[in-house]
């Protein structure tokens, strides 16, 4: 390989069992916020936040939780599945024999779902607004779609019979599944006279990846997840609350994942805990129309030694490896194909003394990584590396 995988083996004999790595319990999460304030709190789907007892989501303010514990949507041979391998991948090829059909509820037994994943957390969703109708409740839907390993209900895929190749159709089979999922919670919140007053917000973790082999998934940002070009950091990020949220409105500032927590906080009126500081906002002002514009505010990432910063239109991303930065203008180049670093020393100076004071008061990692792989920014894992 032109880039190997390195790998610490030291580290690798030191470290935790997987379910062990999380979010330690004494964090707080929005779940034990809204708890507080008197709602039924409810996760479904995927967690992958530590999965020792302290660290599932009942001891982490869920009154429920119908927990995905592995990750098939449906058993390989089942007859109303489509499967799509990519053998190119070797976390692919890990995941098939390994990974199951099964969910627990409230830290019971496994069972097995009635039906393709993504349908059957979407009727479980559809049971708990019903049931929870009359009293203030919060569900986290946390779907598995669409990751891999990528199957496809036979319906979704037989919808898609005009694309030709088998891996896009069953990729677009596995949106087709969010996409319905969305209307039927939308439809269910109506039915029930919930519309008005419920917040929904649909938000993703990352771009998608470059081992799907679907080079234009991400398009028109360059990169993917694993990486902090736009198309591996850049997701939707939609809210809905026809009593308090205009219709249609677009906000042209950056926001994060980070301002989920003080904004449903000053949603339910609940104080912040003053003993933890937090880095988001609350984004209310500017969903309602009350302020202009977002406050200024650099927005940071980092995996390890590979970092990035955003301040207004400018981006900085450091690799540690091959030893490279990156400075782009995102108002004029926001597919990141022009460096900028070149000639612009001041902004790059600037955004470098940021990165540096973000990073020198972290703590150190809980679980130091041991696996560093490289991913090609502009490239499949199917195809070819070069050099560059």
């Amino acid at each position: 390989r032109l880039h190997p995988v390195l790998v610490d083996r030291a580290r690798a004999r030191q470290a935790k069992d997987f379910n062990d790595l999380g979010l330690p319990p004494q964090e707080l999460t929005i779940a034990e916020l809204l708890k507080a304030r008197g709602y039924h709190t409810v996760h479904i789907g995927k967690w992958h936040l530590g999965s020792t007892p302290a660290m599932r989501p009942n001891n982490q303010g869920f009154d429920e939780t119908l927990f995905m514990e592995s990750g098939l949507y449906l058993p390989t041979d089942h007859p109303g599945v489509v499967n799509s391998r990519q053998d190119f991948d070797p976390i692919d090829r890990f995941l098939w024999p390994n990974m199951r059909f099964g969910v627990s509820y409230n830290g019971g037994r496994w069972f097995e779902p009635a039906g393709y994943l993504t349908d059957y957390f979407t009727d479980e969703a559809i049971n708990v607004i019903r049931h929870n109708r009359h009293r203030p409740f919060f569900l986290y839907l946390a779907h598995w779609g669409v990751h891999t390993p990528l199957q496809a209900s036979k319906a979704d895929y037989d919808a898609f019979a005009h694309v030709p190749d088998h891996r896009r159709r069953v990729y677009a089979g596995m949106i087709r599944s969010v996409d319905r999922s969305v209307e039927r919670i939308l439809q269910t919140l109506r039915e029930e006279g919930l519309e008005e007053n419920t917040l929904v917000v649909f938000t993703s973790d990352n771009g998608a990846p470059n081992y799907l082999g679907l080079p234009e998934v991400n398009r028109p940002f360059r990169g993917w997840k694993l990486t902090l070009f736009e198309g591996g950091v850049r997701a939707p990020y939609v809210a809905k609350w026809p009593a308090r949220i205009p219709a249609g409105q677009r906000l042209p500032a950056p926001v994060s994942g980070i301002d989920l927590m003080p904004t449903i906080a000053a949603a339910v009126g609940a104080p912040l805990p003053a003993e933890r500081p937090l880095d988001g906002i609350n984004l209310l002002p500017l969903l309602e129309g009350r302020a202009a514009e977002a406050p200024q505010r650099p927005l940071y990432w980092r995996d390890g030694p590979y970092r990035s910063v955003r301040e207004g239109r400018w981006k900085l991303i450091h690799s540690h490896r091959p030893g490279r930065e990156w400075l782009f203008d995102l108002t004029e180049d926001p597919t990141e194909r022009r460096d900028r670093s070149g000639d612009q020393p001041e902004v790059l100076a600037r955004l470098r003394d940021r990165l540096q004071r973000h990073h020198a008061p972290m703590p150190s990692p809980l679980w130091p990584s041991f696996i560093e792989l490289p991913v090609s920014i502009d490239k499949t894992l199917d195809q070819p590396q070069t050099p560059d």
